[in-house]
């Protein structure tokens, strides 16, 4: 289906190396992309893109650290040097150091937060926008969360992080749209990844989660990569600063 098909993009995904972001890497990878796969440790990012090339897919490894503006430069310079183009970009990068009340979160905590969570999606974007401009447009996935919907127990920190990139999101969709760029975000609930652990396999967090999830089961990568790649494709054209939820049904029943 052209309308899905990624031939003859370049694509780059920040957290790649593991768990959601590696899940859409390979995802783009196998509609035809290019994949450049970022992570702050070189080992954890070309064992992913091994696995890409294994697969019969095309990809880079990078490592960079999104919270340092000239790691950024870098990357987004190797990737043209290497492919000459950059057409999608997934802002996939995130962390949560801090898990209980708000109120004890310190201050370190909070900057380590924002920073990574928030202006690493900025500095990337940054980088990047020039050249889609060039080419005549482009597509920017944020990875967001439900937490930035909706107050997240005992990830207070977390879900103001989230909030903020999703006005982010459409603070840029309106901003690029008249340069063919599109800016969407996707909110993920619960997905079985190391990040998020703590939630699915602390019994007394997953059994109430799973009582207000419709569908009955947590996420799995899988799960996201199939609307990163239908935002990522032409598909999506003419969608931008939306949110898409992927949690199974649960934003639907909080509440009721």
């Amino acid at each position: 289906m052209d309308e899905f098909s990624l031939q003859g993009k370049v694509a780059i995904v920040t957290g790649g190396s593991r768990g959601i972001g590696r899940a859409v890497a390979e995802r783009l990878a196998r509609a035809g992309a290019r994949v450049v796969v970022s992570s702050r440790k070189l080992e954890n990012a070309e064992e992913a893109a091994q696995a890409i090339q294994a697969a019969g897919g095309e990809a880079l490894a990078i490592a960079a650290h999104v919270g340092y503006t000239d790691q950024v430069e870098a990357l987004v310079a190797r990737t043209l040097e290497t492919y000459g183009r950059i057409d999608i970009l997934v802002n996939n990068a995130a962390t949560n150091p801090h898990f209980g009340p708000i109120l004890t979160a310190d201050e370190g905590q909070w900057d380590k937060i924002l920073d990574t969570n928030v202006k690493s999606a900025f500095r990337v974007t940054q980088a990047v926008v020039p050249h889609m401009q060039a080419q005549g447009g482009g597509k920017i996935i944020n990875m967001a969360s439900v937490a930035g919907l909706r107050p997240s127990p005992l990830m207070g920190v977390y879900s103001v992080s989230k909030a903020a990139l999703i006005m982010l999101t459409q603070v840029l969709a309106v901003e690029l749209a008249p340069h063919n760029i599109q800016v969407n975000a996707i909110a993920p609930g619960v997905i079985k990844t190391r990040f998020s652990q703590v939630l699915w396999q602390t019994p007394q967090i997953a059994e109430p989660i799973l009582q207000r999830t419709p569908l009955g089961r947590f996420g799995e990568p899988e799960d996201v990569a199939g609307l990163a790649l239908f935002l990522a494709s032409p598909a999506s054209d003419y969608i931008t600063g939306a949110v898409f939820v992927v949690d199974g049904g649960m934003n639907v029943t909080s509440g009721v």
